[in-house]
């Protein structure tokens, strides 16, 4: 799954994309309101995580023109402002989560992981199959009790599935998920991505519906 990271201190956002890519989402990063308003209304995020601060344009003028716009894509927002009164500003303004600065990085991945289990009707906290689990939190799998080391890529392709247990998913789409906008999406790497998650988690999980996409055949486990 895609989210969008809107941060304009490099350190922060560099630290904050690689703990969202090391959790299995695939990140594009903005670092101004500008760009985050371009982005958002044109790309297909699962999440928007949402720094109030920015330059050009700031966070909560970019998050009331995405819903004025009908964008609803579950955005959680960062301020170092964390009054109650900015905190309702910020809700109110169309924010689903509010986090304030300084917080701790599991925190923010265990929020951006409950927006999206939330916005795909998804509200356990793990997902899997007979004999297969997947922990978000952690991003870790395991089959029949055995851990299972996968890449980031295959965890990722796996983790959208799951989290859309049942769907038929085009190639296409999951490509669009799985790589950033400046990254060749390349439906043909999803095929050869789905082998090699077979060879490690086995074969029965994953169905492929010649002509239409790929489906995994599990549900929310609690």
């Amino acid at each position: 799954m895609q989210v969008l990271l809107v941060e304009d201190e490099v350190m922060v956002a560099r630290a904050l994309s690689e703990a969202l890519r090391k959790s299995g989402l695939a990140v594009d990063l903005a670092q101004d309101g500008e760009e985050a308003w371009y982005l958002a209304g044109t790309g297909q995020y699962a999440a928007i995580v949402l720094d109030i601060g920015l330059p050009r344009v700031d966070g909560l003028t970019v998050m009331k023109r995405l819903r004025n716009e009908g964008v609803s894509t579950p955005i959680l927002i960062l301020s170092a402002r964390g009054s109650w009164p900015e905190r309702v500003a910020g809700i109110n303004a169309g924010a689903d989560d509010y986090l304030p600065k300084p917080f701790e990085t599991e925190e923010l991945l265990a929020r951006v992981h409950g927006l999206i289990r939330r916005s795909s009707g998804v509200t356990a906290t793990r997902l899997g199959a007979a004999g297969l689990e997947i922990d978000p939190a952690s991003a870790t799998v395991t089959v029949n009790g055995d851990s299972v080391d996968l890449t980031q890529m295959e965890y990722r392709l796996l983790f959208h599935l799951a989290s859309n247990a049942g769907k038929v998913i085009p190639a296409a789409e999951l490509a669009e998920s799985l790589y950033s906008h400046n990254h060749e999406r390349d439906t043909n790497a999803i095929e050869v991505l789905v082998g090699r998650l077979r060879r490690k988690i086995g074969k029965d999980y994953i169905q492929t519906r010649r002509g239409f996409g790929y489906a995994f055949k599990g549900q929310a486990q609690s």
